[in-house]
């Protein structure tokens, strides 16, 4: 089991930058597939970015492809989402996730969930 904590977010105006960590607790952080999904207020969670445990891949909604990157420091427990060009319609709460499997962009895969972290981005 692995428990999971964001934390990073803010308020930032338009085409700004934010990084998200999210802290996993727990000694098997490396053998879990990460993610992070977002949720804007009256709108379904969605799929943000993900990395595989040997951080040789990553995979992008196209909505944020470009801007935003995912890392993950297996020492530290940690993965992040540098955000940059920020914008408005990126205002959303952004969840961490795991779970031991292949790259996905399926929500539904995801056995782990953070409690989230509020982002705002101002115009």
């Amino acid at each position: 089991q692995v428990q999971l904590v964001e934390s990073g977010g803010g308020l930032v105006q338009a085409g700004g930058s934010l990084r998200l960590s999210c802290e996993a607790s727990g000694r098997t952080f490396s053998m879990y597939t990460m993610g992070w999904f977002r949720q804007a207020p009256g709108k379904e969670r969605e799929f943000v970015a993900a990395i595989t445990r040997s951080d040789s891949s990553t995979y992008y909604a196209d909505s944020v492809k470009g801007r935003f990157t995912i890392s993950r420091d297996n020492v530290k427990t940690t993965v992040y989402l540098q955000m940059d060009s920020l914008k408005p319609e990126d205002t959303a709460v952004y969840y961490c996730a795991a779970y031991r499997g292949p790259i996905s962009s399926v929500l539904y895969d995801y056995r782990y969930w953070g409690q989230g972290t509020q982002v705002t981005v101002s115009s």
